[in-house]
């Protein structure tokens, strides 16, 4: 075998050259027209670029306002909950992480009440949505506000970047 005979076996049509002779339909101007910026090398439109026309973005009216308070939480549902966690446990982001449950956590952690609770568990989060509230404590449950600080031997506490000073020192 050599490298001369070996063939293709998928067809593939062939590569259009363009602006190669008058011998075909694509020769002089290359099917980019006459004349014009289009037609010239180099040329490349913007996106959203509607040739000077008023664009699409500034004729539709502005609708609303950001709030520059909003919060975005990482979510999760009390049915999610329902289905990866035991009767009784303690679902706070530790745990929550562990399951793989939890993505970008932003501002914190929000419950949301979607899904059914049967199971009595002891829920810890920065946040709860009423229904929520009310489904994990009809179940049995109890939710609490705050997530707790790290120990000090963790590498996430301001704690453990200090040293521990000798009584004498501390003020």
């Amino acid at each position: 075998m050599k490298l001369h005979t070996l063939k293709n076996k998928v067809k593939r049509q062939a590569r259009h050259r363009v602006g190669r002779g008058d011998g075909n339909n694509w020769g002089r101007t290359a099917g980019r027209g006459e004349k014009g910026q289009k037609s010239r090398s180099g040329y490349s439109s913007r996106p959203y670029f509607e040739g000077g026309q008023i664009p699409l973005i500034r004729r539709l009216p502005k609708r609303g306002f950001t709030s520059r308070n909003h919060k975005l939480f990482a979510i999760v549902n009390v049915g999610a909950i329902e289905q990866r966690f035991e009767a009784g446990a303690e679902v706070d982001l530790v745990a929550l992480a562990q399951k793989g449950m939890l993505g970008k956590l932003r501002a914190g952690l929000k419950i949301l009440g979607q899904g059914e609770l049967s199971k009595p568990m002891k829920v810890t989060a920065h946040a709860f949505s009423a229904t929520a509230k009310a489904k994990i404590e009809a179940a049995g449950g109890s939710c609490t506000i705050g997530v707790p600080e790290p120990a000090p031997d963790q590498p996430d506490s301001p704690a453990a970047d200090q040293p521990d000073k000798p009584a004498a020192e501390k003020e």
